[in-house]
């Protein structure tokens, strides 16, 4: 894929002659850019029709009267080469390729792959989006390849709006109709990502002063360290990003033999590399759509406090729900909040977070707006408001736009971040939500939604707050023999990085076991060496007392592998947990830490980061794990010895970072972490790398 040099997109992002090619797609273009008040040179090019839409059409690209800054090419795939090479020679900004039937398609004959190579042949240095695309509609400028309908408007003078770049055109005319107040200022489709990438636009457009914001629809993340780059660069310019990543699953990776990658997930990678990178994922469109207008309206959340006013029990109630398992909390109110909201409101309201300020104050403007500020004044980063209005075709509103008003005052006053939610989507107009943006107020749809994008911009302020992550590891396997390294083998690797393990010996014969086992002390673990998954295949025995039933056991495992492995029992263990590392071919080596043991796959309760790790990224990758309250002394119990645990993880990491691209997957499980002061042993170890 091609580099993208400052510049070499804004002629076709921003175009001020257009070149269209082609039937009923060019047609529709034309149409679209009309609609949108589209002020430039648009130039059809049509060898029979005189005219396309009104506009003279010309014979061939060599009629018209200069090269166009963007060409929206309609026509199939066979002619959209050469026209795409006659475009490049003439000097063109670039292009739209529109048809299909390029790389998209698997065919035997590879017939479309080698289309596509054609293609970026003719193209050379010239800038092209697609094949297989719709195009871009720029809202800012009124200027659209686009050869379909769409629903946006075009900015006003002045006004700023979200980027939006989808891989699905469908996707993308259906997020153009929403009448939820999103402002748009850009909507890009990139196709098959032939030459220019949905990174390489968004780079592009966030230099652009008229967008606030950037929301990504991923099929895929094709190359991590772009996103990155990307990811970095909106940091810098306080623009934040926002995605619907597509390919959540529950699948394992195939062709693995540690409990890693089925606890972590197929996604849990690209998970990992979003959180690591400050880009929020969303789970729906409506999510995005709500997301990128709270983050329009003010940027990403300084914190995950939460207040919410509603003039019914019910609707504070199912807010309160729907927060329920989300970062993002309702907390009690300040002292001095409380004590305001309460004179506001008169002794026959409970004062809470969340707020049911009831109806004695509705439609009493002072009163309201008193109220209001006083939640606000407890300094919540996102105070809701819930207000369904009523419909315009049958009721009244004017009590409704009294509390709009009467909240809009009290956020000025108290210069707070501030949302009004519909707690039905349907129930906030299009002008009220408008209006509402107009004023720096968010309007969210869906008590759902609204959550989810407090949640999402509240994380990205999270990771915003601190030093952005050291660069990705390369991605890339090094050549050679797979190879698993038998229990003693893996426990002398980390052994020398300085994480603890048991002692032990290797051995061939019961006889020789019995002795092992004498010279360390009963009671001992015996192992067969070489075999993965030693629980369920039986090869693991723990807790033998004696030689006799050492001599039984040997005799038994001794043929399941390729010896044995005689180790003292790791005692006195409060918690148990699993350390695994992962490869995952786009973003590197995934570290996953889970509750370990025999019911690791059972528990599935996991969390999955990047190498290397960000510094104090462990410690809060344990304090994530549901079963945290064990470490911590759970209900009188003991507390673990957290320190001795990070220090172990943080040793098998550096391991994992050194081996590099040597290292398929490492498991240690459990690593047993006891008492606090008395460590953490790793119990159990499984490594597999290439070996030149």
């Amino acid at each position: 894929m091609g580099e993208t040099s400052p510049g070499r997109l804004e002629r076709v992002l921003r175009p001020k002659s257009l070149a269209v090619f082609g039937g009923g797609p060019a047609a529709q273009v034309v149409r679209q850019c009309r609609k949108m008040g589209f002020t430039g040179e648009i130039w059809p090019v049509h060898p029979k029709r005189l005219e396309v839409e009104g506009l003279r059409a010309y014979r061939c690209l060599a009629d018209l009267p200069a090269a166009p800054d963007a060409a929206f090419v309609g026509v199939n795939r066979f002619a959209t080469i050469e026209i795409i090479k006659e475009l490049a020679a003439a000097g063109a900004g670039g292009a739209v390729c529109y048809a299909s039937g390029f790389r998209e398609v698997v065919s035997p004959d590879g017939e479309g792959l080698a289309l596509e190579q054609r293609l970026l042949e003719a193209a050379g240095a010239m800038p092209i989006l697609g094949p297989n695309c719709y195009g871009l509609i720029n809202y800012a400028d009124g200027a659209l390849l686009w050869p379909d309908q769409q629903g946006g408007r075009r900015l006003a003078p002045g006004e700023t709006g979200a980027a939006i770049l989808m891989q699905s055109s469908n996707i993308a005319i259906n997020v153009t109709m929403q009448t939820r107040g999103l402002p748009i200022a850009f909507m890009v489709t990139a196709g098959n990502q032939a030459m220019i990438r949905l990174t390489d636009i968004a780079a592009d457009l966030l230099d652009d002063p008229r967008v606030t914001c950037l929301g990504l629809h991923l099929e895929g993340v094709g190359d991590a360290a772009a996103l990155e780059a990307l990811a970095l660069k909106a940091r810098k310019l306080k623009k934040p990003i926002v995605t619907i990543k597509v390919g959540r699953s529950a699948q394992a990776q195939a062709a693995t033999l540690s409990h890693t990658a089925s606890l972590a997930g197929g996604d849990a990678a690209t998970e990992a590399l979003l959180r690591r990178l400050g880009v929020a994922r969303v789970d729906s469109l409506t999510a995005l759509i709500e997301s990128l207008k709270l983050l329009h309206c003010g940027g990403p959340l300084s914190g995950f406090e939460l207040a919410s006013m509603s003039c019914s029990g019910g609707e504070a109630s199912v807010i309160a729900d729907a927060a329920v398992g989300a970062r993002v909390r309702f907390s009690p109110f300040t002292t001095a909040a409380q004590a305001r909201v309460e004179k506001a409101l008169g002794p026959l309201v409970a004062v809470a977070n969340p707020l049911d300020y009831q109806t004695y104050v509705w439609n009493d403007a002072p009163a309201m707006t008193e109220t209001f500020a006083g939640v606000l004044s407890s300094g919540a980063d996102l105070s809701l408001l819930v207000l369904d209005y009523p419909r315009s075709d049958l009721c009244d509103s004017a009590d409704w736009l009294t509390a709009e008003a009467s909240f809009v005052a009290a956020v000025k006053a108290e210069n707070r971040r501030a949302a009004i939610v519909a707690s039905l989507p349907e129930n906030m107009p299009g002008e009220r939500a408008g209006s509402l943006i107009a004023q720096g107020i968010a309007p969210l749809q869906g008590l759902n939604d609204a959550i989810a994008a407090a949640e999402a911009a509240a994380l990205i302020g999270e990771a915003w707050s601190k030093p952005f992550p050291p660069p990705l590891l390369p991605t890339s396997l090094a050549r050679g023999v797979a190879r698993l390294l038998d229990e003693a083998e893996g426990k002398v690797a980390l052994c020398a990085y300085g994480v603890e393990v048991p002692a032990g010996r290797r051995v061939t014969t019961p006889d020789a076991a019995v002795q092992a086992a004498e010279a360390l002390g009963f009671p001992v673990a015996l192992k067969a060496l070489g075999v993965a998954h030693k629980t369920e295949r039986g090869a693991v025995v723990l807790n033998l007392k004696d030689a006799e039933t050492v001599r039984r056991q040997a005799e038994t495992l001794h043929h399941l592998g390729d010896g044995l492995y005689v180790e003292t029992m790791v005692e006195g263990a409060l918690v148990e947990l699993i350390v695994g590392v992962s490869r995952d071919p786009v973003a590197g080596l995934l570290m996953t830490l889970g509750a370990g043991g025999v019911l690791v796959e059972l528990l599935a309760d996991s969390v999955s980061f990047l190498l290397p790790p960000a510094p104090g990224e462990v410690a809060d990758a344990l304090a994530a794990l549901r079963t945290a309250p064990l470490l911590t002394g759970y209900r009188g119990r003991p507390k673990a010895d957290v320190a001795a645990a990070v220090a172990a993880i943080e040793a098998i990491a550096r391991f994992a970072i050194e081996t590099g691209p040597r290292l398929i997957e490492l498991d240690v499980n459990p690593l047993m972490v006891r008492a606090a002061g008395c460590g953490a042993v790793a119990a159990d170890v499984l490594i597999r790398r290439v070996e030149a």
